[in-house]
């Protein structure tokens, strides 16, 4: 009997999970789980003002668990932010970590946790498995619905000075418990909604297609697909809906079960670069990438374009490949204008000049290795222009 392939075999990592209005309420339980003597919660003001940080900490204090909070985070979290907040976590003689908030606080918050136990500068863990020593529990609960940092092993980071998003990726950042409770998500606008779906639907899209999907990252992602792509329109038209909320909160979750697994391409490469670049949000650069790169890809994996045309609805009898691109292009497109997000890179700064530093720096990501496409310098380049 042969031996079998390893190199076809694929890992899957995910915190607990726990699902649904009131997931939130549980926080309390799972500190004391883990032994929490002092919960750092990290957040931002924004969340802050919405009501959910005071809430945590009211559930801390009911169980009779010190805390303290730290919200001085930006939305690109920053490198200062996380080596203040680490040297805060010490300070304090915290244990465990709770984060409550939209991408930035988590990552934030995974960033924390990295350096209160590997010492160094963020900056030294750029990169893939470059994490040594063990990270206190993290538990984290999601306001928005998308960046799925709350169960995935990606952490990024801003680095003002050089204006460069890196990302960090490692098993050890995956957290311990992911409470995601679509009640969270009521707070965001419906600008922030459109922004963080379209977030997760690039997740799941760029999952399939990446050169590290398998069984079990393709059935989440394709999921994640049909859900975001159904109810992310309906719910922007209906933000109180709170069943559609939970529908599109499902579809995040799983779009990051998925990336995480599988890795990313070339949207999130690209992206990190422009937002790190020009400060821009995560999702919107994700957005205005995405038809680009959809095109750009496609020769390299039709056949997966195919199935991902047709959880967009699209039938596929009877067209060619290139009309298949064409009309997946065209969806995409659609869907943007449905839920209102219609920018273009230009109308937010970029030139021509920006694009050969900003294909330098993409080059470098390392969600690029998972792009179904080989890329060089000049191929993103072409990519950058024509989102101009």
């Amino acid at each position: 009997m042969a031996e079998p392939d390893i190199t076809q075999m694929r890992k899957f990592v995910s915190p607990e999970i726990i699902f649904g209005v009131g997931a939130r309420l549980s926080v309390a339980n799972y500190a004391k789980t883990f032994g929490a003597k002092k919960v750092l919660i990290v957040s931002d003001r924004g969340v802050k003002a919405a009501g959910w940080l005071s809430e945590v900490e009211n559930l801390l204090s009911e169980s009779d668990i010190d805390w303290v909070s730290f919200v001085d985070v930006s939305p690109n979290p920053r490198v200062e932010e996380v080596m203040k907040g680490a040297e805060f976590y010490l300070a304090e003689q915290c244990n465990i970590i709770v984060a409550i908030g939209g991408g930035s606080p988590m990552d934030c918050a995974k960033g924390i946790g990295i350096v209160a136990t590997n010492g160094k500068s963020i900056r030294e863990f750029q990169g893939v498995d470059t994490i040594f020593a063990p990270i206190p529990p993290l538990i984290f609960i999601p306001t928005t619905s998308g960046t799925s940092a709350d169960v995935s092993q990606f952490a990024i980071i801003s680095d003002q000075r050089e204006r460069f998003k890196f990302s960090i990726i490692s098993k050890a950042i995956v957290p311990d418990v992911a409470l995601v409770d679509p009640k969270t998500a009521s707070s965001m606008d419906p600008y922030l909604t459109a922004c963080t779906g379209l977030d997760a639907l690039v997740h799941a899209i760029e999952a399939f297609v990446s050169t590290g999907a398998g069984p079990l990252t393709d059935m989440y992602a394709l999921d994640a697909i049909k859900l975001i792509y159904r109810n992310l329109p309906l719910l922007i038209a209906d933000p109180t809906d709170m069943q559609l909320r939970e529908q599109v909160m499902l579809g995040s979750m799983k779009a990051g079960l998925a990336f995480s697994n599988a890795i990313l391409g070339a949207v999130h490469a690209m992206s990190h670069s422009l937002g790190g670049y020009l400060d821009l949000p995560h999702g919107l650069c994700n957005a205005m990438l995405l038809e680009h790169v959809i095109a750009y890809n496609f020769p390299n994996a039709e056949e997966r374009f195919k199935i991902v045309a047709q959880e967009m609805n699209i039938d596929i009898r009877g067209l060619s490949s290139k009309q298949v691109m064409h009309r997946l292009v065209q969806q995409v497109s659609i869907l943007k204008q449905q839920v209102g997000i219609t920018q273009t890179l230009s109308v937010n700064g970029v030139t021509l000049t920006d694009i050969p530093v900003l294909s330098e720096k993409a080059l470098i990501d390392p969600c690029l290795i998972t792009n179904p496409r080989p890329s060089n310098k000049r191929d993103l380049e072409t990519v950058y222009e024509e989102a101009l």
